[in-house]
């Protein structure tokens, strides 16, 4: 664990801004695309980089941020307020093979070692080698939605 409110330590990207640092875990990213619907001057993979943050006010990109149902997405920063896990926990099943998960979750993973989280997609097919993550081993985006 981390300083990150007791999240797991970040492995990914980090997009610096004006008031706002976007966090991105291309692992856990499952294409919903909800990022590039909601700030497209923000997050457009036609470009590189292909976030920037200070294309829009901190609290927006927070905002679109929290619609990730992955948690690929995340912020820490300035302007931006922390992100609420949202009780009671919410659970939703895409064709069975997609199990997202948002509120105020802890996971133990098989080797016995935790994550808090807000956010998490889970594999509800058998087939992630990550084991309880989905890693989109049989999933298209189409799937999602």
């Amino acid at each position: 664990m981390n300083p990150r409110d007791g999240r797991a330590p970040h492995t990914g990207s980090a997009y610096v801004g004006d008031g706002i640092t976007v966090l991105f875990e291309t692992s856990r990213c499952r294409h919903v695309a909800e990022c590039l619907r909601g700030l497209p001057g923000v997050f457009n993979v036609d470009r590189r980089p292909w976030i920037i943050p200070s294309a829009a006010d901190p609290a927006e990109v927070a905002e679109v941020i929290r619609r990730c149902p992955s948690g690929a997405l995340q912020y820490e920063g300035g302007g931006a307020l922390p992100e609420e896990s949202g009780v009671p926990t919410q659970v939703s099943v895409k064709r069975e093979r997609l199990i997202l998960l948002r509120g105020d979750l802890r996971l133990t993973m098989p080797d016995e070692t935790t994550t808090e989280e807000t956010r998490l997609a889970l594999c509800g097919c058998g087939r992630s080698q990550r084991r309880l993550i989905c890693d989109a081993a049989r999933l298209h985006s189409s799937e999602l939605s």
